[in-house]
This record gives structure tokens, sequence and C-alpha cells, in this order.
């Protein structure tokens, strides 16, 4: 089973400039927004796991991300190989994130949006294919986005709801023994 991605991966990763084949290189997990297993957890700050298969090359991505951002905090380690990455958002951001975990997507503002590429290039059985991004998707509450939930959920939507999910607090901490149930 694959775990479902988090609001923080979706909306709040891709606002630190990864590359993006870097994450899924070394085996990226999930984001949350803290680790309920510390005693201190760092404000305005998101908590990326991995679990790498291949600890060099993985030692490799970490020292180069140490260089690339200026937000890396610190990183930390679980036992059975999952490692912990912290990273500070950008507080220029702030008041998007918090629209964000109020679920008023569409409301963020243009720079914030700017950050999501449009268009992403996928891979479905070995062949790449350009895509419109899920972000730009939900940001600009697409026809098809608005058809794929009025279908699944049996609805009309409005023009003031929102096509994704809601902030759940408990889905956006880092719990290792639920991880590690389904990883």
């Amino acid at each position: 089973m694959e775990v479902r991605k988090t609001i923080t991966s979706i909306f709040m990763v891709p606002t630190l400039g990864f590359p993006r084949e870097s994450l899924r290189n070394n085996n990226f997990i999930n984001a949350y927004i803290k680790d309920e297993n510390l005693d201190h957890n760092y404000k305005d700050a998101v908590y990326l796991l991995f679990k790498p298969d291949n600890i060099d090359k993985f030692r490799e991505f970490l020292e180069v991300e140490q260089e690339r951002s200026k937000d890396f905090i610190e990183d930390y380690d679980y036992e059975d190989g999952y490692v912990v990455l912290i990273y500070k958002l950008n507080a220029k951001f702030k008041k998007d994130f918090a629209i964000i975990k109020k679920g008023k997507y569409s409301t963020t503002s243009k720079e914030f949006q700017a950050l999501f590429p449009k268009i992403v290039k996928i891979i479905i059985q070995g062949l790449n294919r350009d895509e419109i991004s899920l972000q730009y998707r939900v940001f600009n509450k697409t026809e098809d986005l608005i058809t794929f939930w009025e279908d699944k959920l049996g609805v009309t939507f409005n023009d003031d709801q929102e096509v994704w999910n809601g902030w759940e607090e408990e889905t956006e901490i880092l719990n290792i023994n639920k991880i590690k149930k389904y990883v």
C-alpha cells in the first residue's frame, strides 16, 4: 500500500525548490509539519521522511542539500533506515501556508501559485507524458477536477467550494510507527 501524500507534501514541499527527481531518486515518502516523537518541533518548518535504498547516494544528496538550501535545518535517523530532513518554510509565504491549512487553496496569492508548475512530466507504463499539475488544478478549480469529485461524491459543486481535501492536523504529523506499518 502506498502512503497517501499529505497536504504538506503537495502544497509546501514544492516551495523548497527541490529538483523534482532528487526526492523520488532518494525514496521520499512524505512530508509533515511536525514529528510526534520529538520533544521539540520547529515552528514554520516541514519534516521530510525518506527511506533511502542507497545510503551513499543519499549522503551525497544530503551534502548537496546542505549547500543548496539556506532553509535546511537538520537531519536525524530512525531505525530501519528512515531519515528525516527538516527545512524552514519561506516566511514570505506564511499567509499562504495559513490559507492552505484553512483549505482555501484557490485564494492563495498569485506569487505563491507561481511556485508550482502548470505542466509536469509523468511516467505511465514507461511512457513520458505532459499533464497539468495537481496544484494548478486545485488552485484554479479546473473543470476536470470538479467533474472528478462530483462523480466520485455524487454532489454538485458551487463556486465557493474548493476542490481538494481540507487540512486534517493528525495526518500532517509524522508518526513513524504508523508509517512502518505501511512502508
